[in-house]
């Protein structure tokens, strides 16, 4: 009788706790397996920096961080969202959008996207100001996607490579797009470029407020399930530290001093093994 593979167990270890941290701590749960007939081809830009746990989390809360700096995308969240009690869920529904839209059958990503469009189009209301918004806006979620996209790219590149090719990093955008303009999404960007001038153009969009910066500090100070408190706080200071002088002075966040090294140091660590567990190195 052979002796059981202590590494292997570990990796399986490894691979339940993280897919129990996205599952509602369903330490069993078993993720769609990536289909041939996806949008996006096997090992294409966009399959790549999606599939990298750590980089997508302090990606994924930049980005966040971003898109409570437009009244219109902070209003939503307000008056629809359960963020406060359900940080954890919405986090967790937002990443089973990606891993379907980038990952599972065509069908599947089309019918996640449609789900989706239709939850917006109830999303709408009244600004402080007495303005209308909806979560329909094309400009709106113009911002959404390159405030997410931008972000991914960027928390990818900052915990796993560092040097990915430009034209690799163009592909990305051209790729994330379709799922943008599925969306309702415009303008939206088809490479490093266009994302830079896009973001640009936005940017008069925003505000700060006393809402978005505590959202900000909720999302800074909160604990989600399934994540230790140490790797989390990492995550959050890289997320800061990713961010544009200017979103980090309107949300009242400080960019992290020498106290950003350990943190950097733990991202680029977890992230390693990680990949190493789920075997993309």
């Amino acid at each position: 009788m052979s002796r059981p593979d202590p590494l292997e167990f570990l990796r399986q270890r490894i691979i339940g706790n993280v897919r129990a941290a996205f599952n509602e701590g369903n330490t069993a749960a078993q993720p769609r397996p990536p289909s041939d007939d996806a949008l996006f081809e096997k090992d294409s830009p966009i399959r790549m920096v999606h599939a990298d746990v750590i980089g997508m989390m302090v990606g994924g809360i930049r980005g966040l961080f971003l898109q409570m700096l437009h009244p219109h995308a902070l209003q939503g969240v307000l008056d629809f969202s359960n963020f406060r009690t359900d940080l954890h869920g919405r986090l967790s529904r937002t990443a089973h959008f990606i891993t379907d839209t980038t990952f599972a059958h065509r069908d599947v990503a089309m019918a996640s996207i449609e789900r989706v469009n239709r939850i917006h189009k109830s999303v709408n209301g009244t600004l402080p100001d007495g303005s209308l918004y909806s979560a329909t806006d094309p400009r709106t979620l113009a911002w959404v996607h390159v405030a997410e996209s931008t972000s991914f790219l960027a928390g990818y590149m900052r915990v796993s490579r560092p040097d990915m090719p430009g034209h690799e990093q163009d592909e990305y955008f051209r790729q994330f797009a379709l799922v943008a303009r599925a969306l309702g999404a415009d303008p939206v960007p088809l490479d490093r470029r266009e994302a830079e001038a896009i973001f640009r153009e936005l940017r008069q969009d925003l505000k700060t407020s006393a809402e978005a910066r505590e959202v900000a500090e909720f999302v800074v100070n909160v604990k989600p399930e399934g994540a230790p408190p140490a790797l989390q706080k990492a995550i959050v200071a890289e997320s800061i530290a990713l961010l544009p002088p200017f979103a980090r002075s309107m949300l009242g966040l400080e960019r992290p001093g020498l106290g950003g090294i350990p943190a950097r140091a733990a991202t680029w660590g977890v992230g390693r093994t990680l990949r190493w567990a789920f075997r993309q190195n």
